[in-house]
């Protein structure tokens, strides 16, 4: 238990910012998981309409620390190569 009036502080912000993290995780999750879902079903069009949203979700979640900037820079590089192909 936390003595001092910073530290309690602390322990209360560190608690929000546990629950903002966990929200903008699974965000990233489910963008993934809907891009492979759609790079199963091979439909073109739809993929392609939901690559700059994903590209956005998951620059998004990179730029305030949630995950790596490198790791979201290459999922989203795994992708559009498979995109490509």
């Amino acid at each position: 238990m936390p003595n001092t009036v910073s530290a309690i502080r602390k322990v209360r912000r560190v608690a929000n910012q546990t629950t903002v993290n966990r929200l903008r995780k699974s965000k990233y999750k489910a963008a993934v998981k809907k891009m492979e879902d759609l790079m199963k079903t091979g439909k073109k069009n739809e993929i392609k309409s939901y690559f700059s949203d994903f590209q956005s979700i998951l620059m998004k979640v990179a730029k305030t620390g949630t995950i790596n900037k490198k790791t979201a820079s290459r999922k989203i590089s795994k992708i559009s190569k498979k995109i490509k192909n």
